[in-house]
């Protein structure tokens, strides 16, 4: 019997078209495998086996789409790499209510299918060439008869805080498949209700869409970015129909903050640039401050620093100003002053000024509570303890890691589980030089990875 598998043309044409070489091909799905929490050993002889017909393993296939689809500067589907049927992939309604159930449904129903989805780059720039109006009208047509009104929306409302308390508590495992149930059989469907008036019908996407928010930074907190992407994208949809300025400019940050957090800056400052236009003048200073850090971020990682200090400032100067009361949707990342000061100091890391990495740490520690706020400190100490390394200050960021994994235990969170495996291999180093401390730290962060 010929057991030999069918070349697959697809995909060798598309290489061919890109002008990448098989190593590099390789070295891009590695990378971008790291991004998505996975270490691959890929190389030229694994891109030649698939171009002779081998499935790739895994959610691999997604990884090489995505690398094509960055080198090619357009999206390259699994179908049209000869990886998948084009009714395999996961589709998405031009219907964002749809969509929510189709995003609800996979996370209940087929978590491991969601849970692989590859973050792409060109998935960044959505909003940027996304069109409203009809959508919007297809919204409107199909207005079922059950009336909803401002009881029904509060009570989403009240949802989204709930586990968004636990979530910071506990880590974003702690409740992901209650809120994706209930954003997808019950939250979202209201929105093809009837409301009182089009005040009520805002509220209602505005209130659906946080908890698409909420969806989202629990799937990233989780490590897996393709599905937190994909939230943040239908959350992004939803609240365009509630408020396309300070809501929407709030939902595209959500978006570049997730692509800078993997060191992934496509796009970001065009993203945050939209943003602002659409905010400043119609939100308060806290939620604009929130918007010009991430503008410092993205501008830090892209090196250019001049632009990184001027929207440093312009964060600061919004922080002082005490006008509107900050909405629900901006409150959701803590007090604005934390949450400056601890993107100031990832910006500072970008720009390698540690010393004011240090500083800012140490600033955004006092203004969250430590009880409400667990994670956020544990994050911050672990960071902490890597700008203490970075001055060779290695008592100090021995006993700074310390009080992380104290904060960190019982939490169900790949970002936590991120933090402590990055500081293994320096405390290797302190453990050979002994420095005090090192070899037990050391031994409960092998403990709490296993």
């Amino acid at each position: 019997m010929d057991t030999r598998k069918e070349a697959n043309n697809r995909l060798r044409e598309t290489i061919s078209s890109t002008g990448w070489t098989y190593e590099a091909l390789a070295g891009a799905v590695r990378r971008i495998g790291a991004e998505n929490g996975e270490t691959l050993l890929t190389n030229k002889s694994a891109v030649a086996h698939w171009i002779n017909g081998r499935q790739p393993a895994g959610q691999v296939g997604r990884y090489i789409a995505e690398a094509l689809s960055r080198r090619a500067g357009r999206r390259i589907t699994l179908a049209e790499i000869g990886f998948a049927a084009p009714d395999e992939s996961l589709a998405i309604s031009s219907d964002p209510v749809e969509t929510a159930a189709i995003l609800g449904r996979a996370d209940v129903e087929r978590h491991n299918f969601l849970a692989v989805a590859a973050f792409t780059t060109t998935g960044v720039a959505m909003p940027l060439h996304y069109d409203p109006e009809p959508i919007s009208r297809l919204m409107r047509a199909r207005t079922t008869t059950a009336r909803v009104g401002v009881e029904e929306v509060e009570v989403v409302r009240q949802i989204t805080a709930v586990f968004s308390t636990a979530d910071e508590r506990l880590g974003g495992g702690h409740g992901l498949t209650t809120v994706t149930a209930y954003l997808a059989d019950t939250a979202a469907p209201m929105l093809h209700g009837r409301f009182p008036d089009e005040s009520t019908r805002r509220r209602a996407f505005g209130a659906v869409a946080e908890l698409a928010y909420l969806a989202g930074w629990k799937h990233h907190d989780l490590g897996q970015e393709g599905a937190a992407q994909h939230y943040y994208q239908l959350g992004y949809q939803l609240v365009v129909e509630a408020d396309p300025y300070g809501h929407a400019g709030w939902m595209m940050r959500a978006l570049a903050h997730q692509a800078l957090s993997l060191k992934q800056p496509h796009n970001c400052v065009a993203l945050i640039e939209n943003a602002l236009a659409r905010s400043v003048g119609r939100v308060d200073g806290q939620t604009e401050a929130l918007l010009h850090i991430t503008h410092a971020r993205a501008f830090a990682a892209t090196r250019d620093k001049p632009a990184a200090a001027r929207a440093l400032l312009a964060a600061e100067n919004a922080l002082t100003r005490h006008d509107d009361p900050q909405p629900t949707f901006s409150l959701v990342s803590g007090p604005a002053a934390g949450t400056v000061a601890s993107h100031t100091a990832r910006t500072l890391t970008d720009l390698e000024d540690h010393a004011g990495t240090e500083q800012q740490h140490r600033a955004a520690l006092i203004r969250w509570d430590a009880e409400k706020y667990k994670r956020v400190h544990a994050l911050t100490y672990a960071d902490l303890g890597d700008s203490l390394a970075a001055q060779a200050r290695a008592d100090e960021a021995v006993a700074t890691w310390g009080r992380a994994l104290d904060l960190m235990e019982g939490m169900t969170s790949n970002r936590t589980r991120k933090a402590i495996s990055s500081i293994r291999p320096q405390l290797a180093i302190y453990r050979r030089r002994g420095v005090p401390g090192a070899s037990d730290l050391e031994r409960r962060a092998r403990e709490a990875l296993t």
